[in-house]
């Protein structure tokens, strides 16, 4: 099984405000420094997405990839590499838990395989850069006011 990265974040916002950031995928490019373009290609009956389509460019990886998303309750959301021109494999999840104080407690794990050969040292610095500039993003973009309210969110 491949090894994968983690870390968590403290936001000082409930999960439900987390989350709607997380969802609003039409947004990531204002937020992540990494996605140039995103597009829902299809949604639950809820109306969460199920595929997005990401154009990425983080620098050495540029990439187009569609990943499927799968929403469990109302705080967790992981997702599944569907199609990639760079990567053999992504998996990744978000999972939110309320501190009790108002703040909620972010989890973002990942596992990456590129199609190219990488040293797994390597690979996971560069999957702990993802994760570390995602979480301050998502922080930055939350506090700052959410989700296409105030300024905006993904």
């Amino acid at each position: 099984m491949a090894e994968h990265t983690s870390s968590s974040i403290t936001i000082e916002a409930a999960p439900a405000d987390v989350m709607a950031v997380i969802a609003d995928f039409a947004r990531y490019p204002d937020w992540t420094g990494e996605v140039k373009e995103a597009e829902v290609l299809a949604t639950d009956a809820a109306g969460r997405a199920e595929q997005v389509r990401l154009v990425m460019d983080a620098g050495a990886i540029k990439d187009d990839q569609v990943l499927g998303y799968t929403w469990t309750g109302e705080n967790e959301v992981s997702w599944t590499l569907v199609k990639s021109q760079m990567l053999r494999s992504l998996d990744g999840s978000y999972v939110l838990k309320p501190t009790g104080s108002g703040a909620t407690e972010v989890t973002y794990l990942l596992t990456v395989d590129v199609k190219i050969p990488m040293l797994g040292m390597i690979k996971r610095k560069a999957e702990k850069v993802i994760i570390d500039r995602a979480l301050a993003g998502l922080k930055k973009r939350v506090e700052a006011g959410g989700s296409g309210a105030v300024g905006g969110a993904p």
